[in-house]
């Protein structure tokens, strides 16, 4: 696909010209090409993709534009923190000259959202960045994405950013975020929650005929299209189904919001308010736990070619040694490797089955020889439980849990369990 879009370039509202009275490509098809090729590379690891990138960041503006937005339109912010973050993780190589133009726009975004770049984003009275009054936190949730992402970029690189304002410490862009979702989730001049159905105090009338129109379990009769405007658009009561977790388009310049289902500008939801939350929410719920966001985690294409890739071997599954009455099997199979500064890393994968007819309860694990991170278990003393996530282990079925080290497989063994 990506060797089609380049072969035949244009923008997708050429040809479905409808499209232009809602979702109008205005940044043309090159941030496109160049986020397609970053993510390509990041996926694969295939050269190709990094040398597109470096070839084309001149001429395809992702190493000329110093943007204040990203957005499902306008992407070259996010394509220069990825290209920042390729920098970062040293496998720039001789393109490392065009990569840190990349990288110095990618700066100039993140200092512009703390107000410490030579052009700053706007801000409401309240602390909000404000784009535009038609659905501005799409800008609010995508842009504190990409700080998230980089703030934590930087701290793995143990570097700080540099604004026109001086260096900056990384953990400011992820103060920058948090404030944004604090601000989007109640804490503003109005205690106005813009998610729906979160806080005491959330948009009651949004702007989305699902929501708006009674339920067929309450009132079986049938709603045509234009009954369904004509009846249930107009109406100023409450909507009959609360949208839970839906992010509408928020305030306007001066914190101002009108909770009116005909006001689409505010009340309007949108998945790309959502999609950008929910890993800002994902970052700050997992703490200051020091992630290392530039360790590797693919190993190098053996050939740099768009076409005719070999599929991957099938990893050997190594089954952990336990008791042959145990109900509980475990597997280990390291599925990637790869090199960083002379020393090679394994990424293994474990499955737990249940293998009785009952549900298990209270598991725990003990793991030794392990010597790097581990995600899909709770750490309790010295050994492991279910996540929390998972409270029981049903008959037949499984959990998975990952772990990199520089090692053999890890010792795992079960320790304890109840059958129900």
């Amino acid at each position: 696909m990506f060797k089609f879009a380049d072969k035949y370039r244009g923008k997708y509202d050429s040809s479905i010209t409808v499209a232009q009275k809602y979702y109008r490509s205005i940044s043309g098809y090159n941030d496109e090409l160049l986020w397609a090729a970053a993510w390509l590379y990041q996926a694969s690891n295939n050269k190709y993709y990094l040398n597109y990138l470096a070839k084309n960041g001149d001429s395809m503006g992702g190493t000329g534009w110093a943007m204040t937005e990203f957005g499902w339109d306008v992407k070259y912010a996010g394509v220069q923190t990825l290209v920042a973050k390729f920098l970062m993780q040293g496998k720039a190589g001789h393109h490392a000259p065009v990569f840190e133009k990349y990288r110095q726009k990618a700066e100039y975004f993140m200092c512009s959202l703390i107000g410490k770049g030579s052009r700053n984003i706007q801000r409401t009275p309240g602390g909000l960045i404000y784009r535009q009054r038609w659905n501005n936190m799409q800008f609010v949730t995508s842009a504190s994405f990409l700080a998230t992402v980089y703030s934590d970029y930087l701290t793995s690189y143990r570097g700080s950013l540099k604004c026109a304002a001086g260096n900056v410490a990384p953990s400011e862009l992820l103060s920058f975020a948090k404030s944004q979702v604090d601000y989007l989730l109640g804490d503003n001049p109005r205690a106005t929650s813009y998610m729906v159905g979160y806080g005491n105090n959330y948009p009651r009338q949004v702007h989305h005929r699902g929501s708006s129109i009674v339920s067929i379990k309450v009132n079986p009769k049938f709603v045509a299209c234009r009954q369904g405007y004509a009846t249930w658009y107009t109406r100023k009561a409450s909507d009959p189904n609360v949208l839970t977790g839906a992010l509408v388009g928020g305030p306007d310049a001066y914190d101002n919001f009108a909770d009116e289902r005909d006001n689409y500008e505010q009340t309007e939801p949108a998945t790309y308010n959502n999609a950008p939350l929910l890993g800002i929410l994902a970052r700050l719920a997992g703490g200051h736990g020091g992630y290392n966001q530039l360790l590797p985690v693919v190993s190098p294409a053996p050939n740099p070619v768009i076409a005719k890739l070999k599929p991957a071997p099938k990893p050997k599954w190594t089954p952990t040694p336990a008791s042959s009455s145990s109900p509980i099997t475990i597997n280990q199979k390291m599925t990637t490797s790869w090199n960083h500064k002379g020393k090679t890393y394994y990424r293994y994968s474990t499955v737990v089955t249940n293998k009785s007819y009952k549900t298990v309860k209270a598991l725990k694990l003990s793991i030794s020889k392990l010597y790097g991170p581990i995600w899909g278990l709770t750490k309790s003393g010295n050994s492991y439980g279910f996540p929390e996530w998972l409270n029981t282990l049903p008959a037949g079925k499984s959990l998975e849990f990952v772990y990199i080290h520089a090692a053999s497989p890890a010792d795992v063994s079960v320790s304890s369990y109840n059958l129900a």
